[in-house]
């Protein structure tokens, strides 16, 4: 009797694992909470590969961190750049979930539906971010075994790319410790934010360049970029963040609202639709006619609504709630640059590293990007030096660029902006085939 019972709760693990769960949109999912600390509980979004597969742990297992600090990956990466499903109900063609497992963490806790019980459970450093992190890994290893040998690979975006140096770092010291059984491959880097004061010195003459200010305009902005260079020098770490807020400011008004983070996107005046407009432009495929803030309101009416109430989400949870204090806390960290982690990732660690800008994203603009890539200091610097540039053809047109050397590869992604993934997911799809062998 006692084997027979032991039968069936290891038939059940088995179903339950190979099958996972009928969540929000298609296909197989599972998502819940890792307590990492004493008060902070950490959410994750797993979606299972589609991909006509007997096992789906012969593809590889992908995580995604969103930038912010306190955006959700769960809501933004998840509906509006790479998840099955977009933030109008449509199934994407490209989504990532038909060529390899994909996991959405809302990270640092605090972001999306994680959440903490008390503010001195937050974190405030990159560090920190890391640590929760790769005790987020364990927990999730536990719950879920069969992902401990399966190829791992860390992708991001704006402000996840600082927070996955670091978090790539420990994982892959904790797992070659011996302390976590993983098998971390790569960590690539999308329009990250490594050294903040690069990029912020970019803006002005990427606008001049794109004709987007005049040289009054330009002028104004160098002086207020110079300004936010030299409170990074002091190491005035919270002065620099909010004259970096100024900074974007003056990028607005010289430029008359041009997008940030994609410069040649349609912008609108301070306006927003009304509901029925709203709902017309949705059904209508008018996305683009939406402003930031009306696709901001749309998400979280998705996320807070139909989502949390498939999910199973407890009503005292609400997700993004806690968003804006995470940025906050994250202040002290926000300007430092991480160039040296990414070094030490280069120098001390096997994973394959990469970075992949687009050509219109002005956050993080390319140029400021190159600008902290030539800052680099690690030993096989002359392979990359030495390297090749290559054009990206994707059923014969030219998506991008590639320069590898090493153990690193930077991508010049044409025709998008921030959300590469978004924006040009044919060149996006080459990217993941570098890295996963997918996509």
């Amino acid at each position: 009797m006692v084997q027979t019972s032991h039968f069936f709760v290891l038939l059940a693990l088995l179903v339950y694992y190979a099958n996972g769960r009928a969540g929000y949109g298609p296909g197989e999912q599972d998502w819940g909470y890792v307590d990492i600390r004493t008060g902070a509980h950490m959410f994750y979004w797993l979606y299972y590969t589609t991909a006509n597969v007997s096992t789906y742990t012969t593809r590889p297992l992908v995580i995604w961190l969103q930038g912010g600090p306190g955006a959700s990956s769960t809501g933004y990466g998840n509906f509006e750049e790479l998840g099955p499903v977009d933030l109008f109900g449509h199934q994407r063609n490209w989504t990532w979930v038909k060529d390899m497992n994909v996991i959405f963490i809302d990270n640092p806790v605090g972001s999306g539906f994680s959440y903490v019980d008390n503010p001195a459970y937050y974190t405030a450093t990159n560090k920190e971010v890391a640590l929760d992190l790769v005790n987020f890994m364990k927990g999730f290893y536990a719950l879920h075994p069969e992902f401990e040998t399966v190829p791992l690979h860390i992708f991001s975006e704006s402000y996840g790319g600082k927070m996955a140096t670091d978090f790539a770092l420990e994982l892959y010291n904790v797992q070659h410790r011996g302390e976590l059984k993983s098998n971390l491959v790569s960590v690539a880097l999308g329009d990250p934010w490594i050294s903040p004061i690069d990029s912020v010195l970019a803006w002005g003459p990427m606008l001049l360049q794109f004709g987007l200010v005049d040289h009054e305009g330009y002028e104004s902005i160098m002086t207020a970029a110079n300004l936010t260079a030299k409170l990074v020098e002091d190491e005035r770490w919270i002065q620099a963040t909010a004259q970096w807020d100024i900074t974007q400011d003056v990028v607005l008004q010289a430029s008359k609202g041009v997008d940030s983070y994609n410069v040649l996107k349609k912008t609108r005046e301070q306006k927003s639709f009304s509901p029925k407009e709203r709902l017309y432009r949705a059904m209508n495929n008018k996305a683009d006619d939406l402003s930031h803030e009306d696709r901001d309101q749309m998400l979280l009416n998705l996320m807070r609504g139909p989502v949390a109430k498939a999910l199973g989400i407890p009503k005292t949870i609400r997700w993004g709630s806690q968003g804006d204090t995470v940025f906050e806390i994250h202040q002290t960290d926000f300007m430092k640059p991480v160039i040296h982690i990414v070094n030490e990732l280069l120098n001390k660690t096997s994973l394959k590293v990469g970075v992949y800008s687009g050509s219109l994203d002005l956050i993080c603009a390319t140029p400021g990007t190159l600008k902290w890539i030539e800052k680099l200091d690690w030993n096989r610097k002359w392979e990359y030096a030495k390297a090749p540039r290559t054009a990206i053809y994707v059923h014969h047109v030219l998506e991008g660029y590639q320069k590898t050397g090493g153990n690193f590869s930077m991508f010049w992604i044409n025709r998008s902006g921030h959300m590469v993934p978004a924006d040009n997911p044919a060149a996006m799809s080459h990217v993941l085939r570098k890295f996963t062998n997918y996509g």
